[in-house]
């Protein structure tokens, strides 16, 4: 198979391609012209090997990731995923189930158990493959985190993203995961606040 060009970010180009004769995405994080050249390549660097490490994290403790295949110092090959991100299913208009949500937000509880804020939540970074099972794709943004806020924020960017019966679901099962719930939703709330205070400002 060709290298092929899938997505053009701010911060990598997504190809997909094969590698040891496995369908792979390969994460390409390029140069940024208005960096430093030593601070723009330390950057790109770091990025990558945290992303693959949270990738890798996620893996070892039962979330649905894809697997990490090889790192360089600026690229990431995983697993390719057959599937359809659930951001495009909501804009089809196609309803997200409640045990698809359920799972959704046991799986976020997991990775805050496991220290991973993920950094970018939303429903385009939650593959949906043909058994109906998601899998969590994307941590270029996650970090290893003791931090209640980022938690928080993984979850407003998911509340932000779905209706309220979806959100439910999700959040209820999170709460039944996550040993730090009660402090991310409390945090969560604080956040909410000091939106509306900004939105009134």
């Amino acid at each position: 198979m060709a290298i092929r060009l899938i997505a053009k970010g701010a911060e990598a180009e997504v190809y997909r391609t094969r590698i040891f004769d496995i369908d792979a995405i390969l994460k390409d994080r390029k140069p940024k012209a208005y960096r430093i050249r030593e601070l723009d390549e330390n950057i790109r660097a770091a990025r990558t090997k945290s992303e693959a490490k949270t990738t890798y994290i996620a893996d070892s403790i039962g979330v649905r990731v894809p697997n990490v295949l090889l790192v360089k110092r600026y690229q990431l090959y995983t697993t390719y995923i057959e599937g359809t991100r659930m951001s495009s299913l909501m804009q089809q208009g196609k309803s997200i189930g409640n045990r698809l949500m359920s799972k959704v937000g046991k799986y976020l509880g997991m990775l805050h158990n496991a220290g991973i804020a993920h950094g970018d939540f939303t429903p385009a970074n939650i593959l949906i493959d043909a058994k109906g099972e998601p899998w969590v794709i994307d941590f270029g943004l996650s970090s290893i985190s003791d931090s209640i806020e980022e938690k928080a924020f993984d979850l407003l960017l998911m509340k932000r993203s779905i209706d309220c019966k979806s959100y439910a679901y999700f959040v209820e099962s999170y709460s039944s995961k996550a040993s730090a719930s009660k402090a991310i939703l409390a945090r969560l709330s604080e956040i909410e606040k000091r939106g509306r205070y900004n939105e009134r400002a």
